[in-house]
């Protein structure tokens, strides 16, 4: 039997509902994890920055860690530390973050995408 899907979400976040009652109604095998208590580790991140080649789709943009951040120090950090930063304040991440069983990431709820990568 394959891995489940790991999702990591915030149980506030609208999108990360809409998306766990797409996984549940669709019968998708999944491990929900909270992003704020147990955010993806850094490696994971990290192959997640390799495979979309730009941190930019990782970062909740318009939350309120980001926003405390600012735009200027995210443009200034370098990979690493982006990454580090990611790694340390789950709400910085764009959610939900989702960790396929062959480790490709998925992120944000998109059901276009969610529908090629399941069917649906």
């Amino acid at each position: 039997m394959p891995e489940p899907t790991q999702v990591f979400s915030y149980s506030r976040c609208s999108t990360c509902r809409k998306a766990i009652q797409w996984l549940n109604d669709h019968d998708i095998d999944h491990d929900l994890i909270d992003i704020t208590e147990t955010p993806p580790t850094r490696e994971q991140l990290a192959a997640a920055l390799h495979q979309f080649g730009d941190r930019k789709p990782l970062f909740n943009t318009s939350g309120l860690s980001y926003r405390s951040l600012g735009s200027s120090v995210f443009k200034a950090m370098t990979d690493v530390q982006a990454l580090d930063a990611l790694a340390a304040d789950g709400k910085l991440i764009k959610r939900p973050f989702v960790i396929l069983p062959g480790g490709e990431v998925l992120v944000g709820f998109k059901p276009d995408v969610w529908v090629a990568q399941w069917g649906g």
